[in-house]
């Protein structure tokens, strides 16, 4: 059996905008998030979480910012690439675990929802699927209210 973890992590800034999307979920803000595709902070971490336990690179040489063509794009194109890839790769993806670092919006309200987009996005079971976060304690970036970082760790299994 072939077990293999990857982690990723992501940072994206406030701008303009009345929400942000995360885990594929519009949730309403006094600000948006500033990135070359919809800047869903947690499918990015979520999908270089996958590429990383692949040894595939990251989010970066799969749809480089530089490329026109990713521009505005919903993130979860990308996440569906990384569980293909995976699956083609001959594995599973048993579990992720993710967790979003912010002082606002605050993620509890909108978990579950989010918790069950990621696990349709990825065709997975909710109960495999985690989606928790934290604050810095009012501490960098997050604690001043600048942006929103993200962690995530997924399990693959090839049998």
């Amino acid at each position: 059996m072939d077990i293999r973890l990857g982690n990723g992590f992501d940072v994206h800034a406030f701008g303009p905008g009345d929400h942000v999307i995360l885990c594929g979920v519009k949730i309403p803000h006094d600000q948006g998030l500033v990135g070359h595709s919809d800047a869903d902070v947690a499918l990015h971490t979520i999908t270089d979480a996958i590429y990383g336990a692949l040894a595939e690179g990251d989010i970066g040489q799969h749809f480089p910012p530089s490329d026109p063509q990713w521009k505005g794009v919903a993130s979860d194109v990308f996440l569906k690439h990384a569980v293909a890839l995976a699956r083609d790769m001959g594995f599973d993806i048993s579990n992720v675990d993710c967790t979003l670092i912010c002082e606002f919006p605050k993620i509890g309200p909108h978990a579950q929802k989010m918790r069950g987009r990621v696990a349709d996005i990825m065709g997975l079971d909710p109960v495999r699927v985690s989606v928790k976060a934290t604050t810095s304690e009012r501490l960098g970036f997050t604690g001043r209210g600048e942006g929103i970082a993200c962690i995530a760790t997924a399990a693959l299994v090839k049998p």
